[in-house]
This record gives C-alpha cells, sequence and structure tokens, in this order.
C-alpha cells in the first residue's frame, strides 16, 4: 500500500502547455502525480483513439515532483496507455486540464479534455475535467488553483457515482472565484462555424471559426450562466449516453 494517492494526469492542449504545467503543481502537493499528455495541441478530439498509427510514449524529465510523458497520440490514446502499460498501479484519480477555453454546454461532447476524463470514467475511476474560459497561451491560472485542490481533495475521500465525471469550468476573473455550483449544462448551438477563404491558386478552404449562442441565457441553473456570473460551474457528467424513456417516441415499438 501507498502512503499518497496515485493521480494521472492528462490534457488535450498538449504536454507543454501552460495548464497542465499549473495543474501538476498543484496536485504535486495532495499525490504522486503521473502526467501523460499528447505530444502536442489535440483539442476537438473528444474520445478519438490512434486506431492505425503506432502509439510511442517518450519519458521526459520530471516537473515538480511528477513523473512526466509524452505520447504522440489522442487524450484517450494517453489515458489507455497510462492504464495498460506505464503505471504500475491503478490510479486513485484522473484529472485532465486545465484546458485553455471553456467546455461548457455543447462544447462537452467536443472536448478532448473531457475526453480523458471520460476515459478514466470507464475505466471505473473518478475523474474530473478542468477548463478556463481563457485561450489565451499565458491565460492566468492561478485563481482557479485553490478550487481545483478543493475538488480533487473531495473527490479522492469521497469518490463519484459509478459512470459519472465532473466537468469543471471557471470564469476568467482576477481573484479566486467566491462561489461553485453543481449545475447543469446549459442548451446552445454553434453558428457560422466555418468562413472562407481563397489560397494563392485560387482555390477556396475553410477554417473553423463560429460562436457559441446560448439558448437560455437567463437560466440560473446552468454552466453558461454561472460562467458569465463569475461562478466556478460543475456539471456531473454521465458516460452512459442511453437516453431515458420519453414521449414522442413511443411509435418505435409499433414497426
Amino acid at each position: 500500500m501507498k502512503d499518497k494517492p496515485l493521480i494521472l494526469v492528462s490534457n488535450d492542449d498538449g504536454i507543454e502547455a501552460a495548464g497542465v504545467r499549473r495543474l501538476v503543481e498543484t496536485l504535486s502537493g495532495i499525490g504522486d502525480v503521473v502526467c501523460v499528455c499528447p505530444d502536442g495541441p489535440r483539442s476537438g478530439q473528444s474520445m478519438a483513439i490512434s486506431v492505425n498509427t503506432p502509439l510511442r510514449a517518450t519519458r521526459l524529465a520530471d516537473y515538480s515532483g511528477a513523473t512526466m510523458y509524452k505520447v504522440n497520440g489522442t487524450p484517450v490514446d494517453c489515458v489507455k496507455l497510462s492504464m495498460h502499460t506505464l503505471l504500475d498501479r491503478r490510479p486513485d484519480i484522473i484529472v485532465s486540464g486545465i484546458n485553455h477555453g471553456s467546455n461548457a454546454a455543447v462544447n462537452v461532447v467536443y472536448s478532448g479534455t473531457m475526453g480523458a476524463a471520460m476515459e478514466g470514467c470507464a475505466f471505473g475511476i473518478p475523474s474530473v475535467g478542468f477548463s478556463l474560459t481563457d485561450h489565451s497561451p499565458d491565460a492566468d491560472f492561478s485563481p482557479c488553483l485553490p478550487w481545483i485542490e478543493r475538488i480533487c481533495r473531495g473527490v479522492l475521500a469521497n469518490g463519484l457515482p459509478d459512470g459519472v465525471c465532473l466537468n469543471v469550468n471557471f470564469p476568467v476573473v482576477d481573484a479566486e472565484p467566491a462561489e461553485m455550483r453543481v449545475v447543469r449544462a446549459a442548451r446552445g448551438k454553434w453558428s457560422d462555424e466555418y468562413k472562407e477563404y481563397i489560397d494563392p491558386h485560387g482555390h477556396k478552404f475553410y477554417w473553423l471559426t463560429g460562436r457559441f449562442e446560448n439558448e437560455e441565457p437567463d437560466a440560473d441553473n446552468t454552466d453558461e450562466w454561472c460562467l458569465s456570473h463569475g461562478i466556478v460551474s460543475v456539471v456531473p457528467t454521465m458516460l452512459d449516453r442511453t437516453a431515458a424513456p420519453c414521449a414522442g417516441i413511443e411509435w418505435l415499438r409499433g414497426i
């Protein structure tokens, strides 16, 4: 038996991202940290895995007391490879982030950060994804860190329900947020997602852009509302995507 909990850390912004470095620094005071991240940015990978690409894990210099690896794959590849080959014992918690940018509302579906957390959930390990609503490479993560420590200590002490992980998003504020709420994901969608350009040869190409439209901006029990009011949002997220029986699909039984 080990005296300290084992904490597996991953992300989708890559091993050199400032967010994961701040996360490792914070969690090193809680337990033994092994950090396994993609070798470069893998945003928008969701729960993608590498099927036709050989994976390579490269050991790096330790950082803030943590064992560091980079992998030429997706965030989920990092978790799977850690569980099957890199770790010498089962982690007590899997923590992903800190993501540069929001993963609130529908963004949870696309997020590689949450993909890693969901994969941890699939292994039956309490898992949390952390994101800051700031895409800047030099974003200030310091206001998030006290909450991250409290949440991770709480998860280690109390666990999470089977099949549930946490999607935690932080607003951009100058000081530590005063409040945290457990809420639901806001309903919304992305619009104007692609911008058209012309390359030097006269051929069209498209670049992902767009803006998120919150369809219920006044609903105070959503993550988007919390973030717009300087509150930390926590959305319990289920691995099982089966919809409960509901009105409107009874016709299926008659086919």
